[in-house]
């Protein structure tokens, strides 16, 4: 099977020869360790790939080098602040601080306005993998990076005019990109949220539910008219909502599944979703032995596929300190479900 094949087949609960293969990473691999990356790919070829093709015009925003020591300002005008090469660091100086900066603030339509997809489906034509279009859609985390996170929590507590204008101004150009995007020859279309602490959801269940789903069910909603399959990212202990997500419409969520009874997910949602990985990058990738990660793998394996081995993908992220010794162990055990 194509991998393609191997990912429609997936996300549709069909038997696979293999667990489709994924991988993520920080930066810094990239950066510093590309020379084992490559040596990861040479015996694990995953089969999904990026949209190439798909290219966004330029913020007015952005200003330094992300992902460096220091200070840069994203698409969006956060100023973040780095302390190491390789990660994206943390927003020290939100845009958005007072009603007078909302009434001022302008979206980086330009971002859309000059996109191109010319040469998208030459693109989508020359591979047999799965091509996957990764958009700007991260609602919740947005707003912590404009308003500040402590701030955004009150503002959600009190119900904020600022937060709600600013939310519904959010949408509309994510509503907006995924139309576009929606119409472009891609397979499936991802979109991100970190929603969970390490023990619960980081707002109550009805907060989101009142503020987040509706807009997650029109983003699922516009994917799914154009025939694509919606991906969905989230980090963090997400039991609560794990079953909303899959009723607005997500095919495929990737999870921290260490964070969480994955078995109890396994049983009540098997079958419903795709599993998008996770391994343990907590501990287990990064500190662990090898026969550890294969101990992990074999646990997701047991939890999570159903018996005709489908409905998982093999996906982890590769963080700064993780061996690469434990990324091919965990892939070769991956193989073995």
């Amino acid at each position: 099977m194509t991998g393609r094949e191997l990912y429609q087949r997936t996300l549709n609960q069909e038997e696979v020869e293999r667990l489709p293969r994924d991988l993520w990473m920080v930066p810094y691999i990239h950066m510093y360790r590309n020379d084992e990356l490559q040596r990861f790919y040479e015996l694990y070829p995953v089969d999904v790939t990026g949209a190439p093709g798909i290219k966004y015009g330029k913020s007015p925003y952005t200003k330094g080098e992300h992902y460096r020591i220091g200070k840069w300002v994203d698409e969006f005008g956060s100023e973040w602040t780095a302390l190491e090469n390789g990660v994206a660091g943390e927003v020290k100086n939100p845009p958005i601080k007072t009603q007078a900066d909302l009434d001022k603030y302008v979206l980086p339509w330009e971002m859309l306005d000059e996109a191109s997809f010319r040469d998208q489906a030459q693109d989508y034509n020359k591979t047999d993998k799965f091509v996957m279009a990764g958009s700007h859609v991260r609602p919740f985390e947005r707003l912590q990076f404009m308003r500040g996170t402590e701030q955004l929590f009150i503002d959600i507590a009190t119900e904020d005019p600022i937060f709600i204008k600013l939310l519904e101004r959010l949408h509309e150009f994510y509503v907006r990109e995924l139309k576009m995007l929606s119409q472009q020859n891609v397979d499936g279309i991802s979109f991100m949220d970190d929603w969970g602490s390490q023990r619960s959801l980081l707002i109550s269940p009805a907060a989101w539910r009142k503020f987040f789903k509706p807009l997650y069910k029109e983003y699922c909603d516009i994917i799914r008219s154009g025939g694509k399959y919606v991906f969905f990212h989230t980090d963090g202990h997400t039991e609560a909502i794990f079953g909303d997500l899959i009723e607005v419409g997500v095919h495929a969520i990737n999870s921290q599944m260490f964070c969480m009874d994955m078995e109890k997910l396994g049983a009540q949602y098997g079958g419903k979703v795709t599993f998008w990985g996770e391994m343990d990058r907590q501990r287990i990738l990064p500190f662990g032995t090898e026969e550890e990660v294969r101990a992990g793998v074999r646990r997701m394996g047991k939890a999570l596929l159903n018996k005709k081995r489908t409905g998982m993908i093999a996906e982890l992220s590769w963080e700064t300190v993780t061996p690469l010794a434990n990324v091919i162990a965990a892939y070769d055990e991956f193989g073995k479900l």
